[in-house]
């Protein structure tokens, strides 16, 4: 039996539009998107009802240092300092620990305004790179995070090979991290069946980095899963990335890839922050994603992706929250143009045109690109997607005097954290009235893995 909801407002593929009632069937899909309905039989829904936005990229384990690493150490405090703070975190990492505190993300991921996740997992094996007697309990503790926060996955199995260019052997604080090629695909393998028939799940494959796999790994892993929907992989986040790579393949990162891989709109290129001119018009050609996490980019003194740039030439872009040190999808947005702003000492930079809003075009574009790089049915309020619904408390005074577009650019550039109020994954109303519906249990768990760990 279907599920009807009749919304005040709604933000549809076509614009906005009043009194709209969505059908949901009993699996969760939109069935149904009527305009102007008043049916008595829809349940109201007071609010306005936009896409849900997918988050793209996550390690989950890292938002447990969040917060724990704003202190100089030494004279040089880099990404490659705080790198070695992660390590040691990673280390003491539990398959029950990593539920937890996965649980615990999602949640807060869902309260904010993201419905589903791309997590980029590579704790494969023990502390001391042992292999678990269960090759899958780790992949299983974040598909079960998932389920008990109720936030669609797209689960991205990582390989990890070498510490550095040129085959250098993982440190042994990476030893976790580290799977050859046949064990790889054998987890794939034992993956993907699990996804066949999950309506809130999909597995991909994903590189760690240049770096940190040769490319005769990453030839022999696509030879083999040629029909992978979607390929993640971290490229060009660092300087220093990007100088190692010149030295050791005589060409940097995101030039050796698009030489050297079959990279097109299923390949999601995550960060890519130090993109030359032309590499950044080549990616748009390619038709790939990029994947940015302004929060994270930032935190870590990456540097500033040119999206400027990337935009102009037709790129298409997705939002992630990565190592959770933000957790919101309005910031990360409100990140990214405000970089731009800096950049150029220009206001609302990003738009493609005049008279447009800035706010209404970067949520559409990474809900789009981030159903693209989640492999799943999601992404817009239209029949044959998912049933992933974001309900802002129009009524809050945030948004007095605010209409249609005016409203999502007082979301991402000035609403209080509580403008979320409703959320719906799958046609299951997970959050209601800002509170997520297992958020006692969750916290709980959670307070008891962080005890155990700092």
């Amino acid at each position: 039996m279907q599920s009807r909801y009749r919304f005040s407002c709604a933000w549809l593929p076509d614009g906005w539009r009043r009194n709209v009632v969505i059908s949901v069937d009993p699996s969760g899909d939109i069935v149904d998107v009527a305009a102007d309905d008043v049916v008595t039989t829809a349940r109201l829904v007071n609010g306005t009802a936009i896409p849900g936005m997918p988050n793209a990229h996550s390690h989950a384990f890292q938002r447990t240092i969040a917060g724990l690493a704003e202190r100089r150490n030494n004279n040089e405090d880099t990404f490659w300092s705080w790198r070695e703070i992660m390590y040691r975190l990673a280390a003491r990492i539990t398959p029950e620990s990593l539920n937890a505190i996965a649980a615990q993300v999602y949640a807060d991921m869902l309260k904010a305004g993201y419905t589903s996740v791309c997590e980029f997992h590579y704790l494969h094996n023990q502390p001391d790179g042992k292999p678990y007697d269960d090759p899958l309990v780790m992949c299983h503790s974040l598909i079960d995070a998932a389920a008990t926060a109720g936030i669609g996955l797209t689960l991205l199995p990582t390989l990890y090979q070498t510490s550095d260019f040129g085959g250098v052997p993982p440190l042994a604080m990476q030893r976790r991290f580290a799977l050859d090629t046949d064990s790889y695909l054998s987890l794939l393998g034992k993956m993907r069946p699990s996804a066949q028939h999950a309506a809130q799940m999909e597995v991909g494959l994903a590189f760690h980095s240049l770096r940190a796999v040769p490319f005769d790994s990453m030839r022999s892993v696509l030879d083999v899963q040629p029909a992978s929907k979607v390929i993640h992989i971290h490229i060009a986040e660092q300087e220093r990335e990007v100088t190692a790579c010149s030295r050791s393949l005589g060409r940097r990162p995101i030039e050796w890839l698009m030489e050297n891989a079959p990279v097109d709109s299923r390949w999601c290129l995550v960060h890519a922050t130090h993109a030359s001119a032309s590499e950044v018009r080549a990616v748009a050609q390619t038709g790939a994603t990029v994947v940015l996490c302004p929060t994270t980019e930032a935190n870590l003194g990456d540097g500033i992706f040119p999206a400027a740039d990337y935009l102009h030439a037709g790129g298409t872009f997705a939002i992630g929250s990565d190592s959770h040190i933000g957790l919101s999808p309005s910031e990360e947005l409100r990140w990214l143009e405000y970089q731009a702003r800096l950049q150029t000492c220009e206001r609302n930079v990003l738009v493609p045109n005049t008279d447009s809003s800035v706010g209404a075009f970067l949520w559409k574009r990474a809900c789009e690109a981030g159903a693209r790089a989640s492999a799943r049915r999601i992404g817009a309020l239209e029949v044959g997607c998912r049933a992933d619904v974001v309900v802002l408390d129009s009524s809050g005074p945030a948004f007095v005097g605010r209409v249609d577009d005016a409203v999502i650019d007082t979301f991402v550039f000035a609403a209080a954290g509580n403008a979320v109020r409703d959320v719906m994954v799958g046609g299951r109303w997970l959050v209601q009235d800002g509170r997520h519906f297992a958020e006692t249990a969750i916290a709980a768990g959670y307070r008891r893995a962080i005890g155990r760990l700092v």
